[in-house]
């Protein structure tokens, strides 16, 4: 049955459910191989980049316990304002001479304020001006009349994660809700922005949660999915969470190839908690990343990165 499936997706067919959950049986390097076959049949070796700079930090209104930027708990995160373009921009022109793809501004904040959206869409109109890199942003729970000024500036895809599982969602955060993140995504998507949605695990979710929100990104057309893996911070209530065994993630990361066989399955935040910073995802149907520094955390150096890839036998994109 495992090898039909392969053979059934590279043939076009989609996997159910039920033969999602059947593959949470199957030996973890078995099952990468899998995975890295379908990615090779439809992405081949080609690699998305990219990079995010913490544009806004702390005083969150929300309460996801996860997060070290909520104002509902007692962490060491940095709080600061919108940065200023000229910031915002000298990141920008850094990580396009490294050769990455695409850039992010990533805010703290339910929303930016109208003032705020403005002022950031200077920057993106500055970024656009001065080099070629691809202008990714993640501003919060926005509406559509938000994202056409942001298309304007330039902007082709946006980022807004679903987190987890509708079931699951509720115990990460009460302050908005599954739907809000739904409608955010709709809104982007119907004023012609790409999306870029996915979640964390090692929140305490299972893997029928995991697998619930891969279909739920597979039915909303997503194709570009972070997978986060728990980076617990002390002073959130998921600090003394125990980070998940390589074998769960790894296992994780193939299943979510075999559900979304076309997507960039890229990693993340909490890619530095492993210890070979995320090599064998790379073999097990992962096919992007966010190089580094994350929000909060320590990432991985481009350079380092772009090393690795090489290695792997991996083409980065370059944008045009």
């Amino acid at each position: 049955m495992f090898f039909r499936l392969i053979d059934d997706i590279k043939n076009g067919k989609a996997i159910s459910r039920e033969e999602a959950i059947y593959l949470t049986g199957i030996d973890t390097d078995k099952l990468a191989d899998g995975a890295d076959i379908i990615r090779k049949h439809f992405c081949g070796n080609s690699f998305d980049m990219c990079t995010i700079i913490n544009g806004k930090s702390g005083r969150c209104s929300e309460n996801c316990k996860y997060c070290a930027q909520s104002s509902h708990f007692a962490t060491c995160s940095d709080e600061y304002p919108l940065l200023p373009t000229e910031k915002i921009l000298e990141e920008a022109l850094y990580n396009d001479e490294k050769g990455v793809l695409r850039y992010s501004v990533v805010t703290s904040g339910k929303r930016l304020s109208g003032a705020e959206l403005d002022a950031v869409c200077e920057s993106y109109r500055a970024i656009r001006k001065s080099c070629g890199i691809k202008l990714c942003a993640s501003h919060g729970l926005l509406d559509y009349n938000d994202f056409v000024k942001l298309r304007e500036a330039g902007v082709t895809r946006y980022h807004n994660n679903l987190e987890t599982s509708r079931r699951k969602f509720p115990d990460i955060c009460t302050t908005h809700s599954f739907d809000d993140k739904i409608r955010t995504i709709k809104a982007a998507q119907k004023a012609g922005i790409e999306v870029c949605s996915g979640g964390i695990i090692g929140m305490g979710e299972t893997a029928l949660d995991r697998i619930d929100m891969a279909f739920e990104l597979k039915a909303l057309g997503i194709n570009s999915v972070p997978v986060n893996i728990l980076n617990p911070i002390k002073g959130t209530p998921l600090g003394d969470q125990s980070v998940l065994p390589y074998d769960e993630i790894r296992k994780t990361v193939s299943i979510f190839r075999f559900i979304l066989p076309k997507a960039s399955i890229r990693l993340a935040g909490g890619r530095g908690l492993i210890p070979d910073k995320g090599r064998e995802l790379f073999k097990s149907g992962a096919n992007a990343a966010i190089s580094g520094d994350m929000l909060t955390t320590s990432g991985i150096c481009i350079d380092d990165d772009m090393k690795m890839l090489r290695e792997l036998g991996y083409e980065v994109k370059k944008h045009e």
